[in-house]
């Protein structure tokens, strides 16, 4: 037998790594913490610049993870939610705070007002104003906007007032508060006089009338169950007599003609051919082909009879 050709040990199988990179794989760890939120703060400001509050929210959400008390990811993310209208959501942030939102007591009072819960919004803006914060322009703002959803249109009034002496002039804010400051004068000259004038416009009869008239009584809900079941039935039969398909008049239908089966007839049938929708303008081509309408006259009949004649004259009979 042949001797088996020696092998070396040295060499390695096609496709495995060295020794030396797995040894280094093996040592590889991940990035220490502060590492990884000065990477995801990048990557938040960057989004934020951009405007993707979406991906800036799930950003925070990841940096708390690694950081859940870290300031500045959850005044960040507490502006996005704001930014966004996801005014549950932020109320819900500021409750899980654990010293009852005074922190974000002013952002705490702007997501109750955003939701329509005025009352509570109210209680919170008069705890702030007992901070010394009472002239803060967000605050007066906020009190402004909720007076006029409550309707004390006075109080909303003197606010805009306010904050119109101390407004920059030809700046955005300024035109804000010209709107909203219009909009509680308007309603406060309705009620104080506009309300007043209208009345005596009204003929006497029907002033009187009002004035003497008692309160319109609520309907209960049976009384409009009722009135709804008594009118369903008539409603129901209009229904059914629109839905209702008309009888055809067998008299008036023609000889050999089915309702319902027979095609109907050709809507274009009055009209010529050359105008139908159908007609294809086709145009002939060459000359030639049949004489049908030609019209003979009497020179040419009369020419065509002596040429005949010519003709005959030249032959010879036989």
């Amino acid at each position: 037998m042949p001797p088996k050709p020696a092998t070396s040990k040295g060499k390695t199988k096609p496709g495995a790594k060295p020794a030396a990179s797995r040894q280094k794989a093996a040592l590889k760890q991940p990035l220490p913490v502060a590492d990884r939120l000065k990477r995801l703060f990048t990557s938040l400001c960057a989004q934020i610049d951009g405007g993707h509050f979406a991906n800036a929210i799930k950003t925070c959400d990841k940096i708390l993870r690694l950081d859940p008390r870290d300031p500045d990811a959850l005044q960040t993310k507490l502006f996005l939610l704001l930014q966004t209208d996801q005014y549950a959501a932020a109320l819900a942030m500021i409750a899980g705070e654990g010293d009852g939102g005074d922190a974000h007591a002013f952002e705490k009072a702007y997501s109750l007002y955003r939701l329509h819960r005025e009352e509570e919004a109210a209680s919170v803006l008069e705890g702030l104003k007992g901070q010394d914060q009472a002239d803060d322009r967000g605050l007066q703002h906020l009190e402004a906007q909720l007076a006029y959803r409550q309707g004390s249109y006075q109080s909303a009034v003197d606010l805009y007032n306010q904050l119109l002496d101390t407004a920059e002039p030809d700046s955005e804010e300024q035109s804000d508060i010209l709107t909203n400051l219009e909009a509680a004068q308007k309603h406060l000259d309705f009620i104080e006089s506009g309300f007043l004038q209208a009345l005596d416009a009204l003929p006497t009869s029907i002033s009187n009338s009002l004035q003497t008239a008692p309160p319109p009584q609520q309907q209960s809900t049976s009384a409009l169950a009722s009135v709804a079941a008594a009118s369903a039935p008539a409603q129901d039969a209009a229904d059914d007599a629109t839905k209702r398909p008309k009888k055809v008049r067998m008299k008036r239908v023609p000889k050999g003609v089915i309702p319902g089966v027979t095609p109907p007839p050709d809507p274009e049938r009055w009209l010529k051919k050359s105008e139908r929708s159908t007609f294809a303008n086709r145009r002939r081509r060459g000359g030639g082909g049949a004489t049908q309408g030609i019209v003979e006259t009497a020179g040419s009949s009369a020419g065509q009879g002596a040429k005949g004649a010519s003709g005959s004259k030249g032959k010879r009979k036989k």
